[in-house]
């Protein structure tokens, strides 16, 4: 008998396993369903326990562009594992990591110099604040707040949560997390007031950064603003001495239709913090980037001036040959054309349904689509409404996670036209069915 009267393991299913021992993210276990056990991928497919087939249609939240069990990256991975696997990055170097710099200061915007490794998007976020802070710090001069965008998620370490502007997620931490003012999202209509806000904040001299989601605030439903708006507010910051932070772990690598939603921009971001699709949803990896002059406020003769932040696995040598591998993806024309394919038909689908009678907004940037289904008053963001959209998409065999009552597609690049069709089918059917 095993311990405690429970059955042998290999009579329990894998949902029954896990309820014994995983927490989940952003779960309430009491009342929340069994969690579908996964276990096969391939392409933009995944199978469950019991063989029941799925449609990734958000790339297992933002991650895997290149598909469920890529085989080219995998063989860069096994190659790489059988090399050198890791090694302790301070006080040591390897090939992988430079190399990885070597492709990816080229792709970046103008002016970004420098790389520093961590685990996730969070830490990336959180490496960039701390260095933003600790600049200022070294030169002495007390600038010890944020600015952010109101609506923002910038992940879920201190800092991170600290910028981020959904309350339910930092409720908890009130009181102990950094100074954060935010400022109005600047969509069509409220660019003035943001702006204007900006310039009273920018003008007080407190403030070392300001930290946005180029173009598209992901958890907050995609929630779209225009470059030229971005591009004033960037201005204002440079000309008051406040560094820009693009967070763009989640618009990189191809989501915006241009390798990073900066390549939008005419004024370009001080720092970028990237991860998610960096390895194609394989080893957990972030790098935080920097200009020469942020790496300059460290470049000093006091060893009290280092930015003392460092993770056990940052660059990580299979993590780099991970995305080295991913960036060969990317860069290939069929990845492009499939980015350019992707956007099409969103577009299409836009043009079918911007004028369905209970569809409120449908908004699209490059491989992102956003539906808006009209609803009166305000959705909770894991409402009832919500949980009835995800099940009804579930049933189908769709992977969709709607905020509130939005319902985006971020699907991986090799997507089929077929798949996406379907995807576009269900999605319809809900707008008509849930109510």
């Amino acid at each position: 008998m095993i311990a405690g009267n429970q059955a042998p393991l290999g009579q329990e299913s894998l949902r029954e396993r896990d309820r014994r021992y995983l927490w989940h993210p952003y779960t309430q276990h009491k009342t929340a369903p069994e969690h579908i056990a996964i276990t096969r991928g391939q392409g933009a497919l995944l199978w469950d326990e019991e063989g029941k087939q799925y449609i990734d249609a958000i790339a297992s939240w933002w991650v895997n562009p290149y598909g469920h069990s890529n085989t080219y990256i995998a063989d860069a991975i096994y190659r790489q594992l059988t090399t050198l696997e890791h090694v302790l990055f301070g006080g040591f170097t390897h090939e992988p990591a430079i190399l990885l710099a070597e492709r990816l200061v080229p792709l970046l915007p103008p002016g970004q110099e420098k790389l520093f490794f961590s685990d996730n998007g969070s830490t990336a976020v959180e490496v960039a604040i701390k260095a933003a802070l600790q600049y200022y710090y070294n030169k002495g001069e007390k600038r010890t707040k944020i600015i952010a965008l109101e609506n923002a998620f910038h992940g879920d370490t201190f800092a991170a949560m600290a910028a981020s502007g959904i309350t339910f997620f930092t409720e908890a931490f009130r009181g102990s997390l950094v100074e954060v003012t935010h400022i109005p999202v600047p969509v069509k209509g409220s660019e003035d007031e943001a702006l204007a806000v900006l310039k009273a904040l920018a003008a007080t001299g407190e403030y070392a950064a300001f930290i946005f989601e180029p173009l598209v605030q992901g958890a907050a439903g995609m929630v779209m603003y225009e470059p030229q708006a971005l591009d004033r507010l960037i201005a204002v910051c440079r000309d008051h001495g406040v560094f820009t932070i693009a967070d763009e772990v989640m618009t990189g690598f191809g989501k915006t239709g241009k390798i990073f939603a900066s390549g939008h921009l005419e004024n370009k971001p001080d720092m970028m913090c990237l991860s998610k699709a960096l390895t194609g949803g394989t080893i957990p990896m972030a790098v935080t980037t920097f200009t020469g002059k942020i790496f300059k406020g460290f470049y000093d003769d006091d060893v009290n001036r280092v930015l003392f932040h460092g993770h056990t696995f940052m660059a990580n040598p299979t993590g780099c040959a991970a995305a080295l591998a991913s960036l060969d993806l990317l860069l290939s024309d069929e990845m492009q054309q499939n980015i350019r394919r992707i956007n099409e038909n969103h577009l299409a689908f836009m043009k079918k349904m911007q004028h369905h009678p209970r569809v409120k907004e449908v908004r699209v940037r490059g491989v992102i689509l956003a539906l808006e289904i009209a609803r009166e008053g305000k959705e909770e963001y894991y409402g009832g409404f919500r949980n009835r959209l995800y099940n009804f998409f579930i049933s189908r065999g769709i992977i969709l996670r709607p905020v509130g009552n939005i319902v985006y597609i971020l699907p991986p690049y090799i997507i089929t036209d077929d798949l996406l069709r379907n995807i576009y089918d269900v999605v319809e059917e809900a707008v008509e069915k849930i109510t």
